[in-house]
């Protein structure tokens, strides 16, 4: 059987890093992908649910932010259950298995690297 998913997509919220009780480490966030189809003349937009577990979400955490483009790697996951009324819901999201960079990085992270050469004196191959 094969489960996979490939999105790329801008974040539509800063990540945030959280732990489990046992100590791992886990991030949940959405992406906005662009549709080729279009709805009177906009293109249509698709927002995915993600959750990210251990050194994928260490990593998604300490490099993105909100808007930036993103590549995630993973497996489509349900989750089912009652809601408060007794009504079954089903969650539907990606297990992300990878977490890749894609296009340029934002002005705002490039301002943070500029910052931090200098803060650590080092002038040479800033871009």
């Amino acid at each position: 059987m094969l489960n996979k998913v490939i999105l790329q997509g801008r974040l539509t919220d800063h990540p945030e890093l959280k732990h489990t009780n046992s100590g791992k480490a886990v991030t949940s966030f959405s992406i906005a992908v662009e549709d080729n189809r279009t709805i009177n003349g906009e293109r249509k937009v698709n927002f995915f649910k993600i959750e990210a577990w251990n050194a994928a979400a260490e990593f998604v955490c300490k490099y993105f932010e909100k808007g930036q483009q993103i590549i995630v790697d993973g497996r489509l996951t349900i989750n089912t259950y009652n809601d408060k009324n007794g009504n079954t819901r089903k969650d539907v999201y990606i297990v992300a298995d990878g977490i890749n960079f894609c296009g340029a990085k934002s002005s705002e992270a490039q301002e943070k690297d500029i910052d931090v050469a200098f803060e650590n004196n080092i002038t040479e191959n800033i871009e």
